[in-house]
């Protein structure tokens, strides 16, 4: 060895003896050897942990696959039913003697009794709390876990016969999980069972690290002031240093480490702080803290953390009109462009990374910056708020209570106390969390949709109470208490059968849809936050063909009409498609359509919301996904496909959005620009004909104003001599376009020209060049082959090349189609689809 190599080697000796000593808390997880059974009777099948009994079922090939055809009604026993799962595990010596053993479930759905070594060790109540056990007294080397899980509706029951009353809106809401497991109109009933989340050990000897916050002080441009506060669990008396390290700058506390369970505080300082933004207002920057619990040169706790330092506040204050609902991120008011969020999938364990990795780009890619996590479903994995806040996406975070009114004996508060302690301690962290919300509609409905009627005054002060003592004490002392972010009572603030709806608080509007009124109901009524407004729509081919079982577009089979789930679904899509587009005879064209009315309808919510800020500040349609193959309000369905509604929503909520409107004859174009810079360019105007010839212009020099919307121009169309019906308004501002016509779809007098096409190999997968010598209205192009369209449902102008990429791992594009509105049927005395004779039974 010569002496260089030598010298390294003893280097490398000296600075790895150097190293402080760790002794950390060891993880085990039990996720393997589990297996499942009726516990009545039946055999012992492979269960997947986590995971849930309907999916161990199909895995198994006991049941079958309940999203499909009518499959739901037959799996109807399995929540019926009370399961049994075990698992055998082995721990070594070393693990067995750590001082300290604790068991953890971070999820058990729901009424679960857990045994170790046949001995009962924990009762739980809540699929959304973690449960901790100590466990050393029990644990042996060989080891057998057992947990009993009862049917939701035998304790339901039990605490139904309690009261004197019923309670809005079933038994589901004596249950604390997911609301939407028991149905929905875009959902499955599906109420599983099982061990839902991670399920582990944890063993250590002196210390554990129970939990950490980064909590925000002052923040200005020269400096950010953050605390790590921890709390600590040790059974040593000892002095220590809490030792925070960002951007290679250390943080250093000695803390005097005392028996028990304690707070500590790290003081953490930032120059010239990189704020965290939403990712269309800059960069969604995060800090990497890395902390460490060093006693006596050995680290006994480590913890890394990202965080992004910003201010979001929730501002409701009262002014001329009413009352504001905005919110100000870094003190900018900053309009939210999104969609509600629902769960991935009825059967959560199907939810991967990739899931929820696409779902997220999907959402950047429409250049929306919220989504709301509505209160039916569930409190996300982790991954989901870790990926908001690396993608700059802030999160409307509600409470898991929705469209009912929940009880109020002491053991359902206690449990509710918990949950919000488990739930808002997890989340914390997190930059991109903008707010808590109590809960969704439940006091809408207790004031406007009957649910009172019936009643004793008493019994309605009684109930009423309860929802008092859940939703404006217990959750907004929780959220006031753990962390800084605002809480909002519940959503929306008013119903839409009070006036104050436009007013005052967030909206959610369906008198379109559930009333039936026309879309152009939300230029007319625009409140402060729209917080829900939607429409439905048949989802892609692909996920129709799934529903059914076969290549056959049929979209009012049984299996289609078992997977529509709102009572007048199928007459509403019909009602509202009538008004705007012709009738069509094949099913393809149908869907087609279906989806141009939903996109139609909301984009127009979308633009009025946005014409009119500041007045309103926010958009949030309902809904961006889909939970199983349905037809439905979302955007984006079950198997990822983008619908009309998505590729439209992408160009209304771009950061610089040309809008116009017409009223009363009177057409104004209006430049809404979310940049937080003014932008100045030349807006030109033009109509032309559907051959291309154009019929007036004008150009003129504008400003979009930074964050705000400013109306550019305005004329009114009987000052031209055009035919409303063969014509179409052309805006241009910057890199921007945008066309507007003053017919609805139906009366335009379209040329049916094919479009011609021009195919190429490329990286991403194939190029599409499309021209036209005419326009093609709402071009749509599906095909076999398993991928996305960078655009879709666009317009073609006359002689313009337009260049579409289909991203596809696909060797070639089998059966390419290219639909528009110019090439719908379009016969006055054509057979149409008629849906009297499919629809289900109405309310």
């Amino acid at each position: 060895m010569n002496k260089q190599l030598l010298l390294y080697f003893f280097c490398c000796v000296f600075l790895w003896n150097c190293q402080p000593k760790k002794e950390l808390p060891i993880v085990q997880k039990l996720h393997a050897n589990w297996s499942f059974k009726s516990k009545s009777a039946g055999e012992w099948n492979v269960a997947t942990v986590p995971g849930n009994v309907f999916t161990d079922l199909l895995n198994n090939k006991l049941i079958e696959d309940p999203f499909v055809s009518t499959n739901e009604e037959k799996v109807q026993w399995v929540s019926e039913t009370d399961w049994t799962y075990r698992s055998e595990f082995s721990v070594d010596e070393e693990f067995l003697k750590r001082k300290h053993i604790e068991l953890t479930f971070e999820g058990l759905d729901t009424y679960a009794k857990v045994y170790l070594n046949n001995q009962l060790i924990l009762t739980a109540t809540n699929a959304f709390r973690t449960y901790s056990v100590s466990v050393k007294e029990s644990l042996t080397l060989e080891n057998q876990l057992r947990i009993e899980f009862e049917s939701t509706e035998i304790q339901e029951v039990r605490e139904k016969e309690k009261l004197a009353y019923e309670l809005p809106e079933g038994n589901r809401v004596f249950t604390r999980k997911a609301q939407f497991q028991y149905g929905w109109d875009w959902g499955p009933k599906l109420n599983t069972s099982g061990v839902w989340k991670d399920v582990y050990l944890k063993a250590w000897n002196t210390v554990v690290l129970k939990d950490v916050f980064v909590s925000q002080g002052l923040i200005t441009e020269t400096d950010a002031s953050l605390s790590a506060e921890l709390i600590l669990s040790s059974d040593i008396s000892s002095e220590a240093e809490i030792i925070a390290e960002v951007n290679g700058k250390k943080f250093q506390q000695t803390i005097q480490l005392e028996k028990g369970t304690y707070d500590y505080t790290v003081p953490i300082s930032i120059n010239k702080p990189q704020l965290w933004w939403p990712h269309n207002l800059g960069d969604p920057h995060l800090y990497d803290i890395d902390l460490k619990v060093i006693s006596k040169g050995t680290i006994l706790a480590e913890k890394s953390i990202k965080h992004g330092v910003r201010t979001i506040e929730l501002v409701t204050e009262k002014d001329s009109i009413g009352e504001s609902f905005y919110f100000k991120v870094n003190n900018v008011p900053v309009f939210m462009k999104g969609a509600n969020y629902i769960p991935q999938n009825s059967l959560q364990n199907q939810v991967s990374q990739k899931h929820y990795q696409n779902l997220l780009d999907d959402v950047v890619d429409a250049n929306m910056n919220m989504l709301r996590v509505w209160g039916g479903g569930i409190y996300e994995n982790d991954i989901f708020y870790d990926l908001c806040d690396e993608k700059g996406i802030l999160v409307w975070q509600d409470f898991m209570f929705a469209c009912a009114m929940y009880p109020g004996d002491q053991a359902f508060l206690e449990n509710v106390q918990q949950e919000a302690i488990d739930q808002v301690e997890r989340l914390r962290n997190h930059a991109s969390i903008a707010v808590w919300c109590g809960n969704n509609e439940n006091s809408e409905g207790w004031h406007r949709w009957g649910w009172q009627s019936g009643k004793t005054e008493e019994q309605k002060k009684e109930i009423w109470s309860n929802y008092q003592k859940v939703f404006d004490s217990i959750l907004p002392y929780t959220v006031d208490r753990l962390t800084n972010t605002s809480y909002w009572e519940s959503s929306p603030k008013y119903g839409r059968g009070n006036p104050k709806y436009k007013f005052e608080g967030d909206a959610h509007d369906w008198w379109v849809w559930h009333d039936g009124y026309p879309f152009e109901h939300f230029e007319e009524n625009v409140p402060r936050f729209m917080s829900e407004f939607g429409f439905q729509s048949f989802p892609s081919y692909e996920a129709i063909n799934h529903i059914n079982e076969n290549d056959d577009v049929a979209i009012f089979s049984d299996a289609m009409k078992s997977h529509q789930k709102h009572s007048r679904g199928f007459q509403l899509i019909d009602d509202y498609m009538k008004r705007d587009y012709p009738e069509v005879k094949a099913n393809k064209e149908y869907v087609y359509l279906s989806q141009l009315t939903q996109a139609k309808g909301i984009t127009m919510g979308i633009e009025a919301h946005r014409r009119a800020r500041p007045y309103n500040m926010g958009s949030l349609y309902w809904q961006l996904n889909d939970c199983w193959p349905v037809i439905s309000w979302s955007s984006i369905d079950y198997f990822g496909n983008w619908k009309a509604l998505h590729y439209k929503a992408k160009r209304s909520f771009r950061d610089l959005l040309i809008s116009s409107e017409m009223r009363h004859n009177k057409v104004s174009t209006f430049l809404v620009n979310d940049h937080l810079q003014s932008i100045t360019d030349t807006l030109s105007i033009k109509i032309i004909n559907f051959n291309g010839n154009e019929l007036w212009s004008t150009k003129k020099y504008s400003t979009a104003s930074a964050n705000t919307s400013t109306k550019a121009y305005e004329f009114s169309l009987d000052e031209l001599s055009i035919d409303p019906e063969k014509v179409v308004m052309i805006v241009t501002f910057q890199d921007r376009s945008s066309n507007f016509y003053f017919a609805k779809p139906k009366e335009l007098q379209l040329s049916k020209v094919q479009i011609d096409r021009k195919i190429q190999k490329s990286k991403e997968g194939f190029s599409i060049e499309l021209t036209s010598p005419t326009l093609q209205k709402d071009v749509f192009l599906s095909a076999n082959a398993k991928g996305h369209f960078s655009d879709n449902f666009f317009d073609l102008l006359p002689r313009e090349t337009k260049k579409i990429i289909f991203e596809t791992k696909a060797d070639a594009i089998e059966n390419l189609e290219i639909m528009s509105l110019n090439l719908v049927n379009r016969l006055e005395k054509a057979e149409t689809v008629r849906t009297q004779d499919h629809n289900q039974k109405t309310e």
